[in-house]
């Protein structure tokens, strides 16, 4: 039988209609829809199976990416803008998810969640689990930020060990970046043929809501939406934007230049796939390539501003959605998981959908088999695309933004361009 129908059409059209569907089919049939959750249960499975694996080998490619001999003075500024931004981010999506509250009253598995406080550690407790005691037990246990902070020490060590004057420990280091680079690439295939079956999966799982639910749960989507994409506005005008005027910088002149990338970002939801334009985007404000050709592919790999305030919103949206609201020590956790994730999210379509199953995992939120986190997690994939679009942008904004300054503290800018 010949499925190319199926494999040749738009991912993005099929999983759509794979939400419109399960919405549709969920409101028809009611509760009795459940029975075909197994389906749905298969994919949230095979997304859990992926989570670990890329994340620490994206991870340590892109730590051991920035070569030491180059980071010096551009470097140090350039991770501090893009670090720097990446937190205020993420606390402006938390700030957008407790004020507009998405999810709230959704109460997705029937008060099976419904006025559970999640116990929480200690704000000092969670800084030190940060540091894993046994690397081997946390990538078998899918201990997040431990695994996030061992892939970022094993990267550094390549890194430092690649420009080494032995040229035996050299080749090695040369050797264990190339196979974890394989690696990694191997992940984002496995990932690519898993989102293959997201349309069927995904009207699974919202079929299963909206059986529960019924057309209440249209409104918490709608609302999710309209926070990420305010607070992606806000991050740009106020957070670049003053940044860009800090430094003495047009900001009608920037976005000019800017958008053509902001809008190819935008319809290809790739950091990576947009980064030629980007570079050209930038030429076009006078930075010089010295500068612009280190900054926009690190920035590309792991200045994610866009998916850290997506990440926010969407876990706020989660944990109301199950009746679960996030705490202050949890919103702490989400802030340093997703600003250390950023740095292993690979800049294509649909990578932040997997970040967010880190981070929830970080606030004691797993994905599991019909679970009501599942469901809610469904919710937010059947709209992830259209997210993606917007965080995406953002991300090549910020990435745009931050090179210019750092080039214009370095006088690699060229003024008359800049100003023309």
């Amino acid at each position: 039988m010949n499925f190319d129908w199926y494999f040749k059409s738009n991912l993005l059209v099929r999983i759509l209609i794979g939400l419109v569907l399960g919405a549709v089919v969920g409101l028809i049939v009611g509760p009795g829809i459940a029975v075909i959750s197994p389906l749905g249960d298969i994919f949230v499975r095979l997304l859990k199976m992926i989570v670990i694996p890329v994340i620490f080998t994206s991870l340590v490619v892109g730590a051991a990416s920035i070569s030491p001999a180059r980071l010096g003075r551009v470097g140090v500024k350039i991770l501090v803008f893009y670090l720097v931004t990446s937190a205020f981010a993420v606390a402006l999506g938390l700030l957008a998810g407790n004020i507009f509250a998405p999810g709230m009253g959704l109460n997705i598995g029937g008060g099976e969640a419904a006025g559970r406080e999640l116990v929480a550690p200690r704000l000092i407790d969670t800084l030190l689990a940060i540091i894993p005691t046994n690397p081997a037990s946390s990538l078998a246990n899918g201990a997040v930020l431990q695994v996030i902070f061992f892939a970022l020490f094993f990267g550094i060590g390549v890194s430092v060990l690649q420009v080494t004057g032995n040229d035996r420990i050299k080749k090695a280091a040369e050797t264990v970046l190339s196979f974890f680079e394989g690696a990694a690439e191997v992940m984002y295939k496995i990932v690519g043929w898993i989102l293959q079956y997201a349309p069927i999966g995904v009207f699974a799982l919202i079929a299963k809501v909206f059986g529960q639910q019924g057309a209440q749960a249209f409104g918490p989507l709608v609302i999710v939406t309209l926070a990420v994409y305010l607070a992606l506005i806000i991050h740009a005008l106020l957070v670049y934007g003053g940044l860009l005027k800090g430094f003495g910088l047009k900001l009608t002149r920037f976005f000019r230049s800017a958008r053509t990338a902001m809008i190819t970002a935008f319809v290809t939801r790739s950091s990576s796939g947009t980064l030629p334009v980007t570079l050209t985007s930038t030429d076009d404000l006078g930075v010089k390539r010295e500068i612009s050709s280190f900054t926009l592919p690190l920035g590309a790999t792991i200045n994610m501003d866009g998916t850290a305030i997506y990440l926010g919103i969407c876990a706020i949206f989660v944990a109301n959605a199950i009746g679960s609201p996030l705490n202050f020590t949890q919103q702490l956790t989400v802030i340093i998981t997703a600003v250390l994730a950023s740095i292993g999210t690979a800049g294509v379509p649909g990578a932040g959908a997997i970040m967010l199953l880190l981070v929830l995992n970080s606030v004691g939120l797993p994905v599991a088999d019909g679970s009501p986190v599942a469901m809610a997690y469904a919710m937010i994939l059947g709209i992830d695309a259209l997210l993606d679009m917007g965080r995406t942008s953002l991300n090549v904004t910020g990435d745009m933004a931050c090179t210019t300054i750092v080039a214009k503290t370095e006088n690699e800018i060229d003024l008359e361009v800049l100003n023309s």
